[in-house]
């Protein structure tokens, strides 16, 4: 019985060290989350979401992360590394490209497409379907999550780089570097620029907790961008001042997209995470939370949810699926009279009449 009882302390105290001490890959960060208001006010529930009309992904492609229109056609990035393009005058779908990375980001300038892919850093794409990398690092370090980018007028890409030590291709997946930096919060995204005429690439400003989302903002300088990690999105001038254009959201927000009335379609990917809120003061049980099974650990909970914001960072109009039928909303854009929904999970392009 002694014998016994020593080997469940044993245990015991193997299972307790293991929470206590084993090795994580993150040294998680203390901040102040803001308080959680939940699906109130202008965010308050509707189905404006729900019953998509869905149009399927061939070969296995999966997650159409971002949408761009350029003559007549719809630019997709996936999962699977390719861009496909889906032609709704014939309802069809059909490969562009593969990267041979993974694209996120779309962006259309003078016909060319450009994009930022999580592994390959800036590209351009001809209508050929050749594709030229523009930079792949800044100031000797290089660009280890290309995440989103947006262009002015005169040929300026502003693009995220979510985070400079979580790499999506190391972490094994955009997701999986998403989830280590934003539980890390250790604030090493970054906003940078790279000039189509000088051909520099620059930094224009640092520590943001996963910078992802990017939109040129309404006075055509500046950029928006969506801080994932803090439920809010900044604007960002050309000398790296900060702003917040909007704060507190009720989800992650993942892209944003200028539309041609001047307002902006915001994508909320998953619902907030309790525990993250109520532990980011906790630097520690961030990490004990870390070695749980992966089952119990903090997840992406799909919750379908675009947002238009006016030229202010004022919500105009809110579409929800509380289902998440339509799973990982990213962002949306507007063609024509459809509102098509990007998504970072679902097998297909969904779009609704718009408004």
């Amino acid at each position: 019985m002694k014998v016994f009882i020593y080997a469940l302390g044993a245990i015991g105290i193997a299972i307790l060290g293991y929470f206590l001490f084993w090795p994580v890959p993150i040294s998680p960060q203390s901040w102040e989350a803001p308080q959680d208001k939940g699906y109130v006010g202008a965010f308050a529930p509707n189905d404006d979401l729900s019953g998509l009309t869905e149009i399927n992904l061939p070969n296995g492609h999966y997650g159409p992360e971002d949408l761009v229109e350029m003559n007549g056609l719809i630019y997709l990035s996936t999962q699977t590394g390719w861009i496909l393009t889906y032609d709704p005058s014939a309802g069809t779908v059909s490969e562009f490209v593969e990267t041979g990375g993974k694209p996120l980001g779309l962006e259309v300038f003078k016909s060319r497409l450009y994009v930022a892919d999580a592994y390959k850093g800036l590209l351009e794409i001809n209508a050929e379907g050749e594709i030229k990398i523009l930079t792949n690092a800044v100031n000797g370090t290089p660009i280890l999550y290309a995440d989103d980018l947006d262009i002015t007028d005169v040929g300026r890409i502003y693009f995220s780089d979510a985070s400079t030590k979580f790499g999506a291709q190391s972490a094994g997946s955009t997701l999986d570097g998403s989830l280590l930096e934003i539980m890390e919060h250790g604030r090493t995204g970054r906003l940078l620029s790279y000039d189509l005429v000088t051909q520099e690439t620059k930094i224009i400003a640092e520590d943001i907790s996963f910078s992802n989302g990017v939109a040129i903002a309404p006075d055509g300088r500046s950029a928006w961008v969506n801080e994932t990690g803090e439920y809010r999105v900044l604007e960002i001038s050309p000398e790296g001042r900060k702003g917040e254009v909007i704060d507190n959201l009720p989800g992650f927000p993942d892209n944003i997209n200028r539309m041609p009335d001047g307002t902006y379609l915001l994508g909320l990917v998953s619902r907030r995470a309790k525990p993250l809120d109520d532990f980011s003061s906790k630097p520690f049980l961030r990490k004990v939370i870390w070695r749980l099974p992966e089952y119990v650990k903090p997840a992406a909970k799909s919750y379908g949810f675009v947002v238009q914001l006016d030229s202010t960072g004022r919500v105009v109009k809110t579409w929800q699926d509380p289902d998440g039928a339509y799973p990982l909303t990213t962002g949306g854009i507007v063609v024509g009279e459809r509102l098509y929904v990007s998504s970072l999970g679902s097998k297909t392009l969904g779009y609704r009449p718009y408004p």
